[in-house]
């Protein structure tokens, strides 16, 4: 990157994808007013190929590898990603510069209005739940077994209106980062804490990811990096790395810090893996103290950015702070796109017997609704026909593009060394060495989370994802003959 270039910068065409990576921008911008910067927008394989299920694909940069390709060429200078997205060994060559302060990382759980004041535990008998996350599907099981739960597909706006319109379901278990920046707080019915939920590896946190020998993008990024954050983001991707587990299979996290003194950080970690039934669960915790360099403060004061750091203690730079989990959301709520109740009633994914399983995340955004086909008499040509077709009838060119994108695929990941003036310095678990958590603290935070992971594989957490994985698999294979 020269001095004076525009800066170009990747991104996905979701509307939450432009949100995240015009916030990025924005921040950069106050920062360096003097440089320009223009969003590249691009389709990844995980908006093109929609009847595939996840697990079939593979978890591997299935949202990511595009804009991968993106840097590796030079198109790109850097990439804004939701980091739950990133997988845990990057391609060769890459890096996450920064990891922004994290956003609220738990779910939230998203209710029919005429229920509100309801919770996970005192919802009706057989109320159903909407979603297609094998992490939530498994815990829900688990937890509350008087509820049910099922599948429910399409993007943020579409989940909430088909909440909204159908009838169908009581409830929608939603990423509450997700609903935060798009405008939709007021649709929070209640955060789910941790021991109701645990949540996804990464989730809440936003990850730029850049070519690892880029310096100066490094550089330019580095205000934006917080501390607390990536220490945070380090043990749990360390704690998802060792297992080895992922899409396939249900695992989840929780981690919170305590500042022990003003060099020292305690941190904690709570994961467990579960069969896909909820029946067996395996949990364990671990914790550490890392020590870091003075001064510690956020990166990014969650007070003016009307945000507030969930799950650190003691933070006594900030104690006048009035900012806390209690206070009252923002009542800014965007429209919902304005999608015919017919269209919805009628969206075959709600009664097509081409069914995604449960842990297709991100997956299933119906071309229609999603405005990529519509056709002459503006309404889904697979309404009513849908026993005529073994598989979805959109996706022939997509599914061709991904089984042969061989200039994709080419993409090797590992564990990545990005060259500086000094040497080479190691990554942890793709991440940049942050220069207040120093290379130390960095390791510390990658050895805890596979501690929690040894931890967990002691007691058979293996068996229990293999297990997961071989069930996934193989209703996958059956399915699709």
């Amino acid at each position: 990157m020269s001095g004076d270039h525009k800066i170009r910068v990747g991104s996905r065409k979701s509307e939450l994808a432009l949100i995240q990576t015009k916030h990025v921008i924005s921040l950069l911008k106050e920062l360096n007013p003097e440089k320009e910067f223009e969003i590249v927008t691009m389709i990844t394989l995980g908006d093109k190929v929609l009847d595939i299920p996840l697990p079939k694909i593979g978890e591997k940069s299935l949202f990511t590898k595009e804009l991968e390709l993106a840097l590796v060429t030079g198109s790109v200078d850097f990439v804004v990603h939701s980091l739950k997205d990133l997988p845990t060994s990057l391609p060769e060559g890459m890096a996450i510069g920064a990891v922004l302060t994290r956003e609220d990382p738990r779910d939230a759980l998203v209710l029919q209005k005429d229920l509100s004041g309801y919770s996970l535990e005192t919802l009706p008998s057989n109320s159903i739940i909407g979603t297609s996350s094998l992490r939530r599907t498994a815990q829900i099981a688990k937890k509350y077994p008087h509820l049910k739960v099922e599948n429910i597909r399409g993007n943020l706006n579409t989940r909430l209106k088909k909440l909204d319109d159908l009838g169908k379901y009581q409830a929608i278990v939603l990423a509450a980062a997700g609903l935060k920046r798009i405008g939709w707080t007021t649709r929070i019915s209640k955060i789910l804490e941790p021991h109701e939920l645990l949540y996804a590896v990464g989730q809440g946190a936003l990850a730029v990811e850049c070519r690892a020998n880029d310096g100066e993008i490094i550089n330019l990024l580095e205000p934006l990096y917080d501390m607390q954050t990536a220490l945070r983001v380090t043990a749990e991707r360390s704690f998802l790395k060792t297992l080895g587990g992922g899409c396939s299979a249900p695992v989840a996290i929780s981690s919170k810090l305590r500042i022990e003194k003003s060099n020292q950080i305690k941190v904690t970690l709570n994961g467990a893996v579960w069969s896909l039934d909820g029946t067996e669960e395996i949990e364990g915790k671990e914790e550490d103290n890392i020590i870091v360099k003075n001064g510690l403060r956020c990166s990014t004061c969650p007070y003016n950015n009307n945000k507030y750091i969930e799950d650190i203690e003691n933070l006594n730079e900030c104690s006048q702070c009035p900012v806390s989990p209690t206070k009252e959301p923002s009542t800014k709520r965007q429209k919902l796109d304005d999608i015919p109740s017919d269209i919805l009633a009628s969206d075959p994914h709600e009664q097509c017997p081409i069914q995604i399983p449960i842990g297709a995340d991100f997956m299933g955004k119906c071309p229609y609704l999603e405005g990529i086909l519509v056709s002459d008499l503006n309404k889904c040509p697979v309404s009513g026909l849908i026993s005529n077709y073994a598989k979805c009838p959109f996706l022939k060119e997509s599914i061709a593009s991904f089984q042969t994108d061989n200039a994709i695929d080419n993409l090797t990941t590992g564990d990545n060394l990005i060259a500086t003036d000094n040497g080479n310095v190691k990554l942890f678990c793709g991440l940049v060495p942050h220069k207040d958590a120093t290379t130390e603290g960095m390791e510390s935070a990658r050895k805890l989370g596979e501690r929690l992971a040894q931890t967990l594989i002691s007691k058979g957490a293996l068996e229990v994802m293999s297990k997961a994985q071989s069930i996934i698999h193989g209703s996958i294979t059956a399915g699709s003959n």
